[in-house]
């Protein structure tokens, strides 16, 4: 006990002794100061940071998607997170307030506190107004639709100088008017009548190949097509439907349509399959368009050809004519003359 209490006074001494020192040296020791506030800050800095960024209290975050909201809210306090609804959608097949998607995905490590935001399932699907596009071209329509949250169940094309302007719009086989309010579900498609010229009623397929369904169907109804049958690989449903991708068309890209034909799509959610079959299409669009360039070019030459012919011949028998009416002239002269 007493050697413990003797080499503590001794500790003692010699830290004394060893400030004394540097007291007697004003430089040292405000630089041993200065040194040793350095230190105080960092090691305060570091015990903060750790307080604010809750290190070491990161957690795994549960797979809230197919339970009830209300039931995942109270996974989440279990676990020091936090559930934001961040969008809705309404999937019949679910029952309402089930949880659709999450972001992170469950089985991701975060930190305690962490919003989750969740997709839900709607008790019944939202009802939109329909806007009235009669009377505007189809792009604009079909962009009016879009906007809100509504998309074209079919185009039907008739006879108009007018051609890809709407004549009319339907609802459920009822006509529309300017001064209709009329409500649907979101998701749901109108009836569209539009002019087409009987001459001017050939359009090219664009490419669907890559794109997800609501894409594929506003480029094909942009261009005056409608969208036929929807084929879906094994294993896509509702939740995933909006991660497949078509993968094939009916009408080839770059070909030859009429307003109005419908084109049918495939889609699937393997990415292979996706990025094979556009390739595909891409060679197949440019052997097309070089055959098209071709045939114009051909036509452009029996057009020229025939309109040369057409100039000769007239040519031939303007000169036949005046040699006939000179040999009439002279044959005229010779029986005046005898």
């Amino acid at each position: 006990m007493d050697k413990r209490r003797n080499s503590k006074k001794r500790k003692q001494s010699g830290v004394q002794a060893l400030i004394s020192r540097l007291k007697s040296s004003p430089i040292a020791y405000h630089a041993v100061l200065i040194v040793l506030t350095v230190v105080a800050i960092l090691v305060a800095s570091s015990l903060l940071m750790n307080v604010i960024t809750r290190h070491g209290t990161h957690r795994t975050v549960p797979d809230f998607t197919g339970i009830l909201i209300a039931d995942a809210e109270r996974m989440a306090d279990k676990e020091r997170l936090e559930i934001i609804i961040n969008d809705s959608l309404f999937v019949p097949a679910y029952e309402g307030g089930m949880v659709l998607d999450q972001l992170p995905k469950g089985g991701v490590e975060v930190k305690a506190g962490r919003k989750i935001y969740v997709t839900i399932n709607s008790v019944r699907q939202k009802m939109v107004q329909v806007p009235y596009v009669a009377g505007r071209s189809l792009r604009q329509a079909k962009n009016m639709l879009e906007v809100a949250g509504l998309g074209i169940e079919r185009l039907e094309y008739v006879e108009d100088i007018a051609t890809n302007y709407v004549l009319s719009q339907m609802v459920d086989g009822r006509e529309l008017t300017a001064e209709m309010k009329v409500e649907i579900e979101m998701g749901s498609g109108v009836v569209l009548k539009v002019g087409a010229d009987p001459e001017k009623n050939t359009v090219i397929v664009p490419k669907a190949i890559g794109q997800g369904l609501e894409a594929a169907k506003s480029r094909l109804w942009e261009q005056g097509l409608n969208v036929g049958k929807i084929n879906m690989d094994e294993g896509i449903n509702l939740m995933n439907q909006k991660d497949a991708r078509v993968y094939r068309q009916s009408l080839a890209h770059n070909s030859g349509a009429h307003l109005g034909d419908k084109v049918d799509l495939w889609l699937t959610l393997d990415e292979k399959k996706v990025d094979s079959n556009s390739a595909e299409s891409d060679k197949r669009a440019q052997e097309l368009e070089e055959e098209r360039l071709e045939a114009e070019a051909a036509l452009r030459d029996s057009l020229e050809q025939a309109e040369t012919s057409s100039r000769a011949g007239g040519l031939l028998r303007s000169l036949f004519g005046a040699t006939e009416q000179t040999e009439e002239v002279t044959q005229t002269d010779e029986d005046e003359f005898f």
